[in-house]
This record gives structure tokens, sequence and C-alpha cells, in this order.
């Protein structure tokens, strides 16, 4: 029997199919020979794997490491400079300007004939007379670098009094960004110039380490160019916090 390749038709032994009439012969002759596979002998081994590249060294390594710290660090320190620490909550008295103004009044005119005078301002009435007496600069003022210039920049001042210690809340421009400075520490007079002391601050929510306090709080009060602005009247024997008042002493 045989059977059509082009139909699947059996019949007996024949040159053509007796159904679609292909001829056998062309079939066979017409039809592509298998290639045949080379034998895996013939092939060879195959070719070994590919030999890793060398490892990075230790400092590639550890500066590959560093880069993500510093990077985390910086966007870490950003984020805190920028979010601003709550204002401490101060004394409030609605009669503290009217206290404030007669006490100063009250010393100039000591002042004036010659006679000693202490004047000690509470933490309410201290605000109070700050916030009278300070320019604050309003929104959209320009920042700008100095002692004078960053006066003008503030936008809120307030101070906290407890027992020797200022505590000063500051809220101020900074090319149109508003942060918060915190500084803590003790004032006294060193011949006849008004110093801060600095036990601690905050720039935003960040700590300032102790070193770098010193030297920003040196470098102000040093600086010639803001002598005048910490120079005090001949007559001032001291200034300083005591018992959660500001006491200042002329003579």
């Amino acid at each position: 029997m045989t059977t059509c390749p082009k139909c699947g038709f059996e019949q007996d032994a024949g040159e053509e199919c007796l159904r679609c009439g292909v001829v056998f012969r062309r079939t066979q002759r017409s039809a592509p020979r298998p290639t045949p596979r080379p034998s895996r002998a013939a092939a060879g081994p195959p070719p070994p794997p590919p030999e890793p590249g060398p490892r990075p060294g230790v400092f590639r390594r550890f500066y590959r490491i560093f880069r993500w710290v510093a990077l985390a660090a910086s966007v870490t320190v950003l984020l805190l400079i920028l979010r601003q620490s709550r204002p401490p909550e101060v004394a409030i008295d609605p009669q503290a300007q009217t206290r404030a103004e007669a006490k100063v009044a009250e010393m100039e005119q000591a002042v004036a004939v010659g006679e000693p005078y202490t004047l000690q301002m509470e933490e309410a009435e201290l605000n109070a007379w700050l916030q009278r007496n300070l320019a604050l600069a309003g929104p959209g003022q320009p920042s700008q670098p100095g002692v004078e210039e960053v006066r003008s920049t503030m936008r809120d001042v307030r101070i906290k009094l407890e027992g020797d210690l200022l505590r000063a809340w500051v809220l101020f421009d900074f090319h149109g960004k508003e942060l918060t400075l915190v500084l803590e520490g003790r004032l006294h007079v060193q011949g006849q110039t008004l110093r801060f002391t600095p036990i601690g601050g905050r720039l935003g929510s960040l700590p300032l380490p102790q070193a770098t306090l010193d030297r920003a709080v040196a470098r102000v009060f040093d600086d010639p160019a803001n002598a005048e602005s910490f120079r005090l009247a001949p007559d001032v024997a001291d200034i300083r916090v005591e018992d959660g008042q500001l006491k200042v002493i002329r003579q």
C-alpha cells in the first residue's frame, strides 16, 4: 500500500495518486532534505563562561557608600533647618507696655540728674517693649547680611527669662524664606560693651554645636563694624538676667 503525501489516500502501488493525481516521484524530489545536525563530539566542548571582571577596590566601595550617606545627611540637615521651631510661651499682660515705658522714662530722668538707677523688666514688659521699639520687617522685604541689616529682616522676636538665662526666639527672612533661630545664654557687660555667652541654640529644628555657637557669637560681637551696636553708655555698670527679670544697672 502507498499513502499519498498530499491527500493521505491509500492505494496499491503506483506512480501517481488516484484521488488527487499527484506524481509521487515529483513530491519526493521537491521535498527538502533534512540538514544533518552536527554531533556533540564534532562540535567540541562548549565555550567556557566569561571570567568575572576585577572587583572594585576598598576606596571605590567606600566612596560609593559615603556619597549616598552624605546626600542623605545633607537632605536631613536642610529639612531640619527649614522646619521652624515653636515660639516659647511668654507672659502676656495688656498693661506691660505702659509699665515698661514708665520704667524707661524713670531711668532716663534719674540719669539726667546723675542719680543711680536699676531698671528691672519682667518678661511680659520686656517683650512688649521690644515689639514696640524694634523695627520688625514686613513681608516681602529683602534680607541683607550684617547686624543692622539683620535687625531689619526680623519678623518676630520673643524673649523667655528663666533664672539667670535668656532664651531668644527670632523669626527672620532669609532670601524670601522664613527661618527661626533660638539662642539661650547669659548677658553681661565687658568693657562697656554688651556681651552674650551662649549655652545652646537651634537653627530651625537643627541643634547647633557649642563650638559653632561660640564662634558665631564671637564673630558678631568682635566685629569692629558692630562695635557701636553693642557699646553701652559710660554709666551702665551691668546688664544681666536675675530671678527671671532683666536688670540694667546704671550709676
